[in-house]
């Protein structure tokens, strides 16, 4: 995707053993492109400054993921994410917003050029509005309130009859 839209891609990633051999098949043979870096695995400490200098993540994932924290990640940098639309893909992204949703690879490589249209600034406030643990805090306690409240409602009913 990034060789096709003329970009740079750095791939940062650890390789485990059970994709070796796809490693060695599909990505090894473009790290001879002038454009392709392999990183390697980073760090916690290194994967914020790593995001936030990033054009944007490509996250070309063919399976349905159930959860994808590197596009949380990303977009906790302010770096926009385009990502086939699967799995969690549609419940974490919104499209146009903090990245693209896309069908295939055309799709991939035509939201590259788009990237630069994205308000970084914008992507960070939609994490801090979804995504932290603040907010996830603030969901539960309003979840145990609701629960509560039905109790007390079920209670004031049962006591009525």
């Amino acid at each position: 995707i990034a060789i096709r839209a003329g970009i740079p891609l750095k791939i940062a990633a650890k390789i485990d053993r059970a994709d070796e051999e796809y490693y060695q098949a599909v990505v090894k043979p473009l790290m001879d492109h002038p454009l392709v870096e392999y990183i390697g695995e980073i760090s916690d400490r290194e994967k914020p400054q790593f995001l936030s200098g990033a054009y944007g993540l490509l996250l070309p994932i063919d399976w349905p993921e159930p959860f994808g924290l590197v596009m949380i990640e990303s977009m906790a940098c302010g770096a926009p994410v385009i990502a086939y639309n699967r799995g969690s893909v549609p419940e974490i992204i919104d499209h146009g917003l903090t990245g693209f949703i896309v069908e295939d690879e055309l799709s991939a490589v035509n939201a590259v050029g788009r990237l630069e249209s994205m308000d970084r600034v914008a992507i960070r406030k939609h994490f801090e509005k979804r995504f932290t643990a603040r907010r996830m805090a603030e969901d539960y306690v309003a979840a145990y309130r609701s629960q509560m409240d039905q109790k007390a409602q079920l209670r004031l009913v049962a006591s009525a009859e």
